[in-house]
């Protein structure tokens, strides 16, 4: 298989000393660094590789950071940027994290904190890949079907619309439940965006994500000297939401000992950083989403019921995908479109076959795993209509194919392989000769889907073009009509 490589950061600053020192310490903790002088110059290498997150300067000649990071959300929403500012007021923080922004480092910064910040949110983009389910409403033409930015006709998610309606321009704290790739954010952000706090910042958090020790800091803020790596004040994350919304995603994650901080927070409005003594005001609209039973939580004494009942003020539950299956055709459509534009594709739609066997499907992941399987159809397809010999083996079954295609799984460009019959050579040989085919037939098709662009190629399989230069020599492969 071709393997994943090392996550790919983009580091972005007028000041070639800082992308030197910076770019060496990611090199060394083991991660592929990509610099670049001016927002236009990240642009581009933002188009020829799969960046992980991008860590740019807010002030620079040509394109600035704001609109470079307003760029790389366009491409995609689900990538960290971290903001550097040598002017870290609270005022610049909000405008950063309100666009978009994961987080930001205030000039000048020490290597932990680059580090943990890095970590953290490589970690929260895992997280949300596996987790989250991004149905975003396209900007230029609306979504048939479609409310809140969320697409379904289906009764539980009428009863969903229902519910938003009615409390959305309301402060009350609200609970989202379901399970994992439901479209937990979605429901926050739609809250939010829905409501009179729309001009003031979303924040989210996913507690899941950040080290119990480093929580509080990250809630509350912190003051200079606070902890070793403390450096300069930073305000936390109820501070910069203060006005607008706060989403806290796997809250059932959250230590007891901070339950205890957030219920002050919610019930009093009020907090103080760690290592002050100023109490500050806050007026937060909080929304926190959990695919846990919480209720079983507090019968193991993993989550206290006073918190429990404070944050379950209007509760929404999420159906999982199997319990609104007539909303799939809707779903597909709208992948189909997005994945058209990404991949450079025409697909018109799905045959009835392939319908068939997607509304069949249980599927356990719900509208991630779901889009996963369009993406992968999509790519793969070479008619007008996505047919089933289009789809993973899994949804197929036994159908026959009426021509040989690579067998691939349900998250893109991961495929299966039939086991080898026995032979001579041993497991080892065996596996490995198993897994060289695999690779160049996954390059070859990702080389003809984009016409022998590598640069396209290498962000097909989400590796660098390095590394896709690297291994097509070594299997042998020709770089034709590269770029």
């Amino acid at each position: 298989m071709i393997p994943p490589e090392r996550k790919q950061i983009l580091v972005v600053d007028d000041e070639a000393n800082l992308r030197r020192v910076l770019s060496a310490q990611l090199t060394r903790e083991g991660y592929d660094v990509h610099v670049a002088e001016d927002g236009e110059a990240a642009l581009l290498l933002l188009r020829e590789n799969h960046i992980d997150l991008v860590i740019t300067d807010l002030r620079m000649p040509k394109v600035d950071g704001m609109d470079l990071l307003r760029a790389a959300l366009r491409d995609d929403p689900t990538r960290p940027v971290l903001m550097m500012t040598a002017h870290g007021t609270v005022e610049t923080a909000v405008e950063a994290l309100k666009t978009g922004a994961f987080d930001y480092l205030t000039k000048p910064f020490d290597q932990q904190e680059v580090r943990i910040i890095v970590k953290k949110a490589l970690r929260t983009r895992e997280l949300e890949s596996h987790d989250a389910s991004r149905v975003e409403e396209a900007k230029d033409e609306p979504l048939v079907g479609a409310r809140f930015g969320i697409i379904g006709q289906s009764q539980p998610v009428l009863d969903v619309y229902a519910v938003l309606e009615r409390v959305a321009g309301t402060p009350t704290t609200v609970l989202v439940t379901g399970e994992s790739g439901t479209g937990k954010e979605l429901v926050a952000r739609a809250l939010h965006e829905n409501s009179p706090r729309r001009e003031n910042p979303f924040i989210k958090v996913n507690c899941a994500a950040i080290p119990k020790d480093l929580m509080e800091a990250e809630l509350f803020g912190y003051e200079r000297g606070a902890f070793t790596g403390a450096v300069a004040a930073k305000p936390g994350r109820f501070e910069l939401a203060s006005g607008g919304t706060l989403f806290l995603d796997e809250i059932g994650e959250l230590p007891v000992d901070m339950q205890v901080k957030l219920l002050r927070v919610l019930q009093e409005s009020e907090f103080e950083r760690v290592g002050g003594i100023k109490t500050m005001k806050v007026d937060v609209r909080l929304v926190a989403a959990t695919n846990r039973d919480l209720k079983k939580e507090i019968g193991h004494g993993s989550f206290r019921e006073d918190l429990y009942y404070r944050l379950n003020v209007v509760p929404i539950a999420l159906p999982a995908l199997r319990e609104r299956k007539s909303d799939i055709p809707l779903l597909v459509e709208h992948f189909v479109k997005k994945f058209n534009t990404r991949l450079q594709k025409r697909i018109s739609g799905v045959d009835e076959a392939a319908m068939e066997r997607l509304t069949a499907h249980a599927w356990p992941g719900n509208i991630r795993e779901l889009e996963n399987v369009v993406e992968r159809a999509v790519l793969f397809a070479d008619g007008e209509l996505i047919a089933v010999h289009d789809l993973s083996e899994e949804l197929r079954g036994g159908a026959s194919r009426d021509r040989r295609e690579p067998t691939v799984a349900t998250t893109p460009l991961v495929h299966e392989t039939p086991v080898p019959a026995p032979a001579s050579d041993g497991l080892k040989e065996q596996v490995k000769a198993a897994m060289t085919r695999l690779e160049k037939e996954l390059i070859e098709r990702a080389l003809l889907s984009t016409h022998g662009n590598v640069t396209h190629a290498a962000r097909l399989l989400k590796i660098s073009r390095k590394g896709l230069q690297l291994k097509m020599k070594e299997l042998g492969l020709r770089e034709k009509d590269a770029d």
